[in-house]
C-alpha cells in the first residue's frame, strides 16, 4: 500500500459452519422464497436423481458474503459474485474463508477487492465468491 492510505483491520481468519442441517436449508428457503421441494423434500430429491435433498446454493454464497461484510461493512459492497461448484449436504461442515487479491484507485475512491471460498470437509469448494468494497477514509 502506499504511504497515507488507510490500513484495514485485519481479515478475520475462517470462519466454521455446521454440520449443516435440512433445517438450515430450510430457513434460508423461507427466507430467501425459493421454496423449490428439491431442498428440503426427501422423495422429490431422490425422484430427481440425488441421494437426499441439498443446500440452495445461495446459502453458503450469503456465508461468503457474511464473512466478507463482518471485515469490511455491508454498506462498503460494491459488487458480489459467486461461483456455485459443489452441492451442500445435510452433515456437511462449511469453512468459509477469503483474502485480498486487489487494493486499487478508482475515481479518487480507494477500493479493494476480495477471493472468498466456501469449502466443505471433503476439501471440494462448494462456493467461490469474488467482491468489491469501497474503503472508507
Amino acid at each position: 500500500m502506499t504511504t497515507g492510505r488507510a490500513a484495514l483491520p485485519p481479515a478475520p481468519g475462517p470462519v466454521v459452519h455446521g454440520p449443516v442441517t435440512r433445517t438450515d436449508f430450510v430457513r434460508y428457503q423461507g427466507a430467501s422464497g425459493d421454496m423449490n421441494p428439491i431442498h428440503h423434500d426427501e422423495e422429490y430429491a431422490r425422484a430427481a436423481g440425488f441421494p437426499s435433498p441439498f443446500s440452495v446454493g445461495m446459502f453458503q454464497a450469503g456465508l461468503l458474503a457474511s464473512w466478507a461484510t463482518d471485515w469490511l461493512g455491508a454498506h462498503n459492497v460494491r459488487r458480489f459474485r459467486a461461483r456455485f461448484a459443489e452441492q451442500v449436504w445435510p452433515g456437511d461442515t462449511l469453512t468459509c474463508e477469503g483474502e485480498m487479491v486487489g487494493d486499487l484507485e478508482e475515481g479518487g475512491e480507494r477500493y479493494v477487492e476480495l477471493e472468498l471460498r466456501c469449502a466443505r470437509q471433503t476439501g471440494g469448494v462448494a462456493v467461490r465468491a469474488w467482491a468489491t468494497f469501497a474503503v472508507p477514509r
